[in-house]
């Protein structure tokens, strides 16, 4: 229940408080350090747009958070289905799963760093 209200609080803040406007969040370290569009660049924009019900500007903003939070509320309804019926949540990912998301992540981020991948940009 705890990461429930910490996800909840988080998103509370960043529906309200616009992260398009400046000056409201720090810039991404990476971003600002190489030009270069990490993962989760846009994240915050994403969320902003989710919270607020544009699920269209989510997408923009980064494609992989927004799966991301609907595979976050995906599993958190799966345990607490399994967790009112008494039941306990194991969910055991084989290593090639491990491997399979970072090569998402991986193929995401230089994707959107070239030219043929702006629409993947923020």
């Amino acid at each position: 229940m705890g990461i429930l209200a910490a996800v909840a609080g988080a998103f509370a803040y960043v529906g309200s408080v616009d992260p398009n406007e400046p000056g409201h969040y720090p810039v991404c370290p990476l971003l600002k350090l190489t030009g270069v569009l990490c993962p989760g660049c846009g994240g915050l924009r994403s969320a902003h747009a989710f919270i607020t019900g544009d699920l269209g500007a989510a997408l923009e903003a980064n494609a992989i958070a927004t799966v991301g939070y609907f595979l976050f509320a995906a599993v958190w309804v799966l345990w607490l289905v399994r967790a009112w019926r008494g039941q306990p949540l194991r969910i055991g990912l084989a290593p090639v799963w491990w491997w399979g998301v970072g090569a998402v992540l991986l193929i995401f981020t230089v994707v959107r760093n070239l030219p043929f991948g702006s629409a993947l940009a923020p």
